[in-house]
């Protein structure tokens, strides 16, 4: 029986987007009150939405609170109350738009989750701002 489940998290961040070979001017222009030296915060709504084949014995695809637990260690406790440019190596050198940000978690995840489950990653910045990976 293939199936889908669902676990959201929240957590909160900063960030400034910003490319360094770019002028001022033009990260200003492109990015404009993200780009803001200061920084500027998010409180990230995470959905990480699992399918494949449950377990004929379990009943499961995979139990919710190993879900939870993997999203905790590898997310959560990574990002949350961090500055994404400055306290965590995954934006050392990639500019942490939401996009990017996505790409970031669903790899963290992928290499935690059996290979047989796909993974789809909604991360949402604001009520109206979400992205999702991989793309349908």
């Amino acid at each position: 029986m293939r199936v889908s489940i669902i676990r959201k998290a929240h957590f909160n961040a900063c960030h400034r987007l910003h490319v360094p070979s770019w002028t001022d001017q033009e990260n200003k222009e492109k990015f404009g009150l993200c780009n803001s030296p200061n920084y500027h915060g998010h409180n990230y709504n995470l959905e990480v939405k699992l399918t494949g084949e449950t377990n004929p014995q379990t009943g499961y695809l995979m139990d919710l609170k190993d879900l939870k637990d993997i999203i905790k260690a590898e997310i959560e406790d990574r990002f949350d109350h961090k500055n994404l440019n400055l306290d965590t190596e995954e934006f050392k050198n990639l500019n942490p738009t939401t996009e990017h940000f996505a790409y970031v978690i669903y790899n963290l995840l992928r290499s935690k989750i059996d290979t047989d489950i796909d993974i789809k990653i909604s991360l949402w910045e604001t009520d109206r701002n979400g992205v999702e990976y991989p793309a349908d």
